[in-house]
Formats: C-alpha cells, structure tokens, sequence
C-alpha cells in the first residue's frame, strides 16, 4: 500500500509531463511549416508582436495584483486564518494559469499565417495546421494544470508530512490564483477583442462597405490581434481554472466523504488517463477535400469521441481497482463525459448553421437589424432550457449512483466526480476550440495578402467551423463551471462546519434570502460592467478608423497603408483600464457579503451566483455565436449575401453578439468559480468577523 501512496501521484507527474512533452512535438511540428509569401509573412508578425505587446502589459497589471494579494496572503497566515502554504500556491496557480494562456497565443500566432498557406494545398492541409496548434492549447493546459496539482500534493504529502485531510484543507485554496488570473485574461482579452472587432465591423462593413479583414480597415490588424488575446489566451487561462478547480474540489469531496487516499487520488488519476486519451484522439482528425460543415465537425467529434470512451473505460478500470467499495461512481464520471458531450452537441444545435435555429435567425434579417436582434436573443434564452436538464440529470445520475441514498457525502463525491469526468478530455475538447482563432487568423491573412478567392473560400470553411467549435467550447466550459462550483460551494460548507459553526441554510432565514437575491444580481451586474466597457473602448475604435478614413490620403483605395498601431494602442490600453472594476467585483464581493451577512448569506449569495449565472452565460454564448453564424450564412451566398441589405442587418447582430459570445458570457462562468474559491480562502475570517452580530 505505501508503495502504491508513492506511485500513484508520481504516476500523475509522469502524465502531465507526456502531456507537456507531445504539445512541445506539436508545436515544433507546426513551427517547420511554411509560412507562405513575404506578405503573409509580414501580416503574421504585425499580429504577433501586437499580441505579445498585449500580454505583457497586462501581466505588468496583473502582477501589482498579485503582489498585494500574496502580501495580504501572508498576512492572514500569520493570523493562522490560512495554511502558511497558501500564498505561495496562490501564486503558482496564477504563474500557470498565465502560462498556459501565453503558450497558446505564442502557437496561435505562428500558426496562423502556417494555415493560411497550407489550405492553398488543400481544406485537409490547413484543419490539420490548425488543429495542431489547438492541440498545443489543450494538452498544455491540462498538463500544466496536472503538474501544478501533483508537485504541490507530493510536497504536502510526502516531505511535509500533513495528513490526507490537512493536504487537501490547504489545496483546496490553491485555485483562487487561477480563478484570479483567469478572470483577467477573460474580461481583458475579450474586452480587447470585440472593441477591435466591433469598431472594424461597423465603419468597414456598415459605413464603407469593404470586406472583413481587408487591409484598407485600420482596425483588422487590431482585430486578429483580439482573436489571440480574447480567444487563446483568454480561454487558456479559463479552461486552465476549471480543470484544477473540478479535480482539487473533488478530492476535497472525497476526503470529507472519508474514502481516504484512494478516494483522493481517483480524480487525479482519472485527468491522468484523460491525457492519454486526448493524445490519441488527437490522430483520428482529417477530413477529405470539398467537405461540407457536417463533415468538418464530423471529424473533429470523431477525435473526441474516440478520447473521452477510451478515458471511460480507463476510468472504470481505476476505479474498481481503488475504490471496490464505491464501484457505482463510475457511473458518475460516464455521466460527466456524456453531460460535456452532450452540452456541446445541442449548442452546436443552437449555433451552427448547418441547422434551424441559425438559418431561421438569418431568415430574420429580411425584415431589418430589430428582428434579428430580437430572434438572437430569444434564441439564446430558449438554448438555456436543455443544457440545465442535462446539468440536473448528470446531477442526479451521479449524486444516487454514488451512494447518495445512504451517505449524502458520498453522493456530493459522485457529483464532484461527473465534473472530473467532463473534464478528464479537455485536451482534445480545447483542442477544438483554440483551432477556432488560429482559422479566423488565417483567413484575416488571407484576405489582406490578397491570394485567390479559393483559399479564402476554403479559410471560411474553416472559419465558420471554428465559431462552431468556440462556441460548442464555451457551453462546455459553462457546463463544466456549473458543476465545479456546486462542487466548491459543498467544500466551503465542510469547511465551515469544521470550525464548529452550524449554518441555517433554511430560504426563510434573511441572511440565505438576502444572499441569494445578491447572488442572482452578481452575474448580471458583473455582465453590465464588461458589456459596457466593451463599448467604450468600441466607440474609440469607430472614431479612430472613421479619423483614418478621413485624415490618411487614398486609403479607401488601397493607395496608402493604414495605421494599425494605434488601433492596437488604443484596445490595449482600454482593455486594461476596464478589466479592473469587473475583476474587483468577484474578489470583493464574497468578502463583503460574508462580513455583513456572515457565512449564512455566503452559501445564498454562492448559490445564487451559480443557478443565474450558468442560466445567463449559455444564454449569451449561444445567442452570440448564432449571430456569428448566420453573418456567415448570409455571407455564403443565402439571403442576399455579402453587401445586401440582410447581410447589413447581420452585421449589426453579430456586433451586439461580439461581446456577448467573447467577453461576458465566457468571463460570468469564471466569476461563479471566484466567487467560490473567494468564499473558501477567507473563510476562516468571514467566521471570525462575519455577520455583524446579526445573522
């Protein structure tokens, strides 16, 4: 038994460095591609460099935060309201998260300019340039992730000596630095992006009526840029917080549920062998030449099909071989995986136009941009129906199935289980979505380098997938996060009984009530706050173009070369001054509700966070992405295509679904994690001082 102790998180290292190690073959792999012509070339480092720019001044800004965080951090320890390990993994959960967001801009960048030239031989070339570099995304983040997990236990465990239940108390504070970090990225990045792509939509498109991504639009470079910042980095980051947090909260799970060692290790064993199975669904995407999106999508589902059976049958496998006793929780780990399919497979539904939904809401640009604003956003809310029925079936599936009849501990194990499983193939699921970016990139390239209408025919292809695959990943991000959070607001419960503090959970008590409505408002206050910074910081991109336009002599007809550097001056410093006040309103906000309605109205407010919140983040990802679609749909030739009155209504949808689909929806399924993760590192404070001596 001692030997298999010491094996088993060793075993769980070796996994997150094969993961390392096979993204660092792939992106070498797609470094040795050509880059194509001098003009994509040039194209590919004007976007690069921006991106870079982007990043570092935001990780200067970011960094004051930490610093004061980790002062703040240490203090609290030294007060013995916190583990003294706290601070420091504070830290290196925000150094990895950040990390793995920049690894998949860095390849996001190189590949971008890779694929562009590989689709002029051909649709299969170019999925398979892109997919690779979202396979660098993926496995980073899940390997990164993993090894910051299992060098921080064999340290706790094995050279620290604390007990399996004092190992998990400490890491299950752990995650605050990558739900911080992750929210950053997520608010800044998207803030970035869709001011960028807004404001080139509305004066290229709208006012002047020239292509998307066409050079004379000083806002394109801007633009692709926001892509990288917003959709890789940003999603990086995000994905990065929702895999450490589903396997930290459920090993907290299983220690409270006393199933011991094994019980602990079980969800880090089963993102161990999610590994491996990525990496091998990873060989089974191509596609054949002339392929209609259902084929596209076909081949991409293949690859993830093919990862999360193969992580089903090693996971039972594991599972009847620790936890012989508790067999029955595989059902709850087959339920996550099916849930995270699932989700994905009915937002494509909602998203994609290779169905209904899309098409109907292109249908609506016949009567003018009122009507298919309105269509998008009743589509989004009707979207949010199936994807809650799937949450609340996996929840039951797994809460009965682990033993939630007899122990109700056991069953919250299994819940935390489902959220693991969903997971455990998140390094071939991000995979498909970072590919997403990296082909709105090349087509960007495409277009400004002027090749032939057959390479941008066939970079559309590409493009039109990769909104479907983005926004099927951000349902399951969403999906996942629910999960995870229902997860961490138990774990902030058991750590406040542990203090000997009896909670009245009951809705007739004020503080729960008072919580929950402060709760409900959070997601919607918190989307306000990035909706509008996105629009300020839009409404100086539209004034700076239209300035271009005006000011820079032949421009509109291709005889001088716009400005692009101010674009991205301006977006960065925009996004970096607006992301401060959405992030402060998830890091303070538990904080203030616990010391005025004390850990009573924490759990209300956590709760009521969780139930809005997934409800308004599907919601927005779906509206937006459909919006996206039918712009595309009516762009292929339907309805009037390009330049046709529709296609102007279209346009004014997909503008207000930009920040919808990339800067609130995807930011909200953070905030609900933060929130959580918040709650448990200051909780000890929140009961020493919370309440105000009223509740």
């Amino acid at each position: 038994m001692e030997s298999f102790e010491t094996a088993a998180p060793i075993i769980v290292l070796v996994c997150s460095l094969t993961a390392l190690l096979f993204s660092f073959i792939k992106f070498y792999s797609v470094k040795r591609k050509s880059e194509g012509t001098d003009m994509m070339k040039s194209i590919s480092v004007k976007i690069r460099k921006g991106a870079m720019a982007y990043l570092k001044r935001q990780y200067k800004t970011v960094g004051i935060f930490f610093t004061i965080m980790f002062f703040i951090l240490t203090v609290l320890a030294a007060k013995r309201f916190l583990s003294p390990f706290v601070p420091f993994a504070f830290l290196t959960g925000g150094f990895f998260s950040g990390l793995s967001g920049y690894v998949g801009m860095n390849i996001a960048t190189y590949a971008n300019t890779r694929t562009a030239n590989g689709v002029r031989d051909g649709l299969n070339k170019g999925l398979k340039i892109a997919f690779a570099s979202g396979s660098v995304m993926g496995l980073t983040v899940v390997g990164l992730g993993l090894f910051d997990i299992s060098v921080w236990f064999i340290l706790l465990k094995f050279v620290f000596k604390l007990s399996i239940n004092d190992v998990m108390t400490a890491m299950l504070t752990f995650g605050m630095g990558a739900s911080s970090m992750a929210l950053f990225a997520r608010v800044g990045g998207g803030i970035f992006t869709k001011a960028a792509d807004v404001g080139a939509d509305l004066v290229g498109k709208v006012e002047v009526g020239i292509p998307e991504d066409d050079p004379r639009n000083p806002a394109c470079i801007a633009d692709n840029v926001g892509d990288n910042v917003g959709d890789v980095a940003g999603m990086g980051a995000d994905l990065y917080e929702s895999y450490v947090g589903s396997i930290i909260s459920c090993g907290a799970l299983a220690s409270a549920a006393g199933l011991g060692f094994n019980g602990v290790l079980v969800p880090m064993l089963i993102a161990a062998i999610g590994i491996i199975a990525s990496i091998i669904g990873t060989f089974f995407v191509s596609t054949k030449e002339g392929a209609t999106q259902k084929s596209l999508l076909g081949s991409l589902r293949r690859g993830t099909y093919i990862a999360s059976i193969l992580s089903a049958v090693g996971s039972a496998f594991l599972i009847f071989t620790l936890l012989p006793d508790h067999s029955n929780v595989i059902w709850a780990v087959i339920s996550g995986l099916i849930a995270g399919v699932m989700i994905g497979y009915f937002t494509e539904y909602y998203t994609s136009d290779s169905y209904n939904p899309t098409k109907n809401l292109a249908k609506s640009s016949n009567t003018g941009s009122a009507t298919i604003i309105i269509d998008g956003i009743a589509l989004g809310m009707s979207s949010t129906a199936i994807p809650v029925i799937i949450i609340g079936i996996s929840v039951i599936i797994s809460y009965f199935t682990a033993g939630g009849m007899a122990s109700f501990e056991d069953g919250l194990y299994g819940v935390g289980l489902s959220a693991v499983g969903m997971l455990s193939t998140l390094g071939i699921t991000l995979a498909t979505d970072a590919y997403g970016p990296v082909a709105d990139n090349a087509g960007g390239i495409a277009e400004m380098s002027g090749l032939p209408d057959i390479v941008r025919e066939r970079t559309d292809a590409l493009d039109s997938l990769g909104n479907t695959t983005a926004t099927t990943g951000k349902g399951f991000a969403i999906g996942s996060a629910a999960l995870t959070a229902l997860a961490l607001i138990v774990s902030y419960t058991d750590k406040i009984t542990e203090m000997g503090i009896e909670l009245n959970l009951s809705v007739t008590n004020p503080a729960v009530l008072i919580g929950l409505f402060s709760g409900a408002m959070l997601p919607f206050l918190f989307s306000a706050m990035t909706m509008r910074a996105v629009g300020r910081a839009a409404q100086k991109i539209v004034v700076e173009v239209r300035r271009q336009f005006k000011e820079i002599k032949g421009l509109i007809d291709g005889k001088a070369e716009a400005d692009y550097e101010t674009c991205v001056d301006i977006c960065t410093k925009s996004s970096l001054k607006e992301m401060i006040f959405p992030a402060a309103l998830g890091i303070l906000a538990p904080i203030i509700v616990g010391l005025v309605l004390g850990c009573n109205g924490v759990v209300g407010m956590l709760a009521g966070a969780l139930i809005s919140g997934f409800a308004l983040a599907v919601m927005m990802a779906n509206s937006g992405g459909a919006w996206d679609n039918a712009k595309k749909y009516i762009e292929a030739g339907n309805f009037g295509g390009k330049g046709s009155e529709n296609h102007k209504a279209a346009v004014v949808g997909d503008t207000v679904g930009d920040p919808f689909k990339d800067t609130s929806g995807p930011s909200v399924n953070i905030l609900i994690k933060l929130l959580s993760m918040v709650s448990i590192v200051f909780a000890a404070l929140i009961a020493t001082y919370g309440g105000m001596g009223l509740f």
